[in-house]
């Protein structure tokens, strides 16, 4: 039995899949305490003050349609922050965009990670659509033809590929807190939040950061199960 249908699969990827779904409890959860704490500027507002101290005047801020959407742009240099954010005066508001704020600061700062992370979007996105395909079809063909040859090749390959995606994902790791604490440290700075309404912030933000790792131990279990069930096939060239 191959994957997805593989037992071992699911044995290999089931620790990942619960941190990811009580981390994404603990986000909706934050994000809700958080959304009813009023702070003294909106999303937008928050986000502006923190690009302009750091000199970034002609990085726009933009509203996104949908929720949780909220992200920076590093080809277009522009902040697009959601609607739930954009013009909400809530310390999930702030957290949010202030953690956004924080990515186009790094981009601004040449931050080694997000640099390396940026040139590693391509291999990624090839990885993720293409390699899992590219490793099946070896398989089959491996079974249909015995073992060596352009089977074990294509298997191989897939795998190579896909290990873009975890380096990706374990790359984008310090990208992502570094964001945050960079964040919660301006925050509290420019005085946009006390230190008593940083538990809100801390709450949002936090939970956030278990969804990331949560996301780089499924691509690392991931890769594991592939070298475990595939590797053999690919080792027979």
């Amino acid at each position: 039995m191959i994957f997805p249908f593989d037992p071992v699969y699911f044995m290999f990827l089931l620790p990942p899949m619960l941190l990811a779904m009580w981390a994404q409890g603990k986000v909706r959860e934050g994000y809700a305490t958080a959304s009813r704490v009023r702070a003294r500027i909106t999303g937008r507002g928050a986000a502006r003050l923190l690009l302009d101290s750091a000199g970034l005047h002609d990085v726009p801020i933009e509203p996104i349609r949908g929720h949780m959407t909220d992200h920076y742009d590093p080809s277009h240099k522009v902040l697009r922050l959601s609607e739930g954010v954009y013009d909400q005066p809530s310390l999930a508001a702030v957290g949010i965009a202030a953690h956004e704020a924080g990515h186009a600061i790094q981009d601004a700062q040449h931050y080694a990670p997000l640099v390396i992370r940026n040139l590693a979007v391509p291999a990624a996105q090839f990885g993720g659509n293409f390699g899992m395909g590219i490793l099946l079809l070896g398989f089959f063909l491996s079974q249909a033809s015995g073992p060596g040859g352009i089977g074990a090749l294509l298997c191989l390959a897939g795998m190579a590929l896909f290990a873009g995606v975890v380096f990706f994902q374990l790359v984008n790791l310090p990208v992502e807190f570094d964001a945050s604490r960079r964040a919660k440290r301006q925050l509290v700075e420019h005085r946009i939040v006390s230190p008593e309404e940083m538990k809100y912030v801390n709450g949002v933000l936090n939970s956030a950061a278990w969804t990331y790792v949560a996301g780089t131990l499924q691509a690392v279990a991931t890769l594991a199960y592939l070298i475990f069930r595939f590797g053999g096939v690919a080792r027979d060239d």
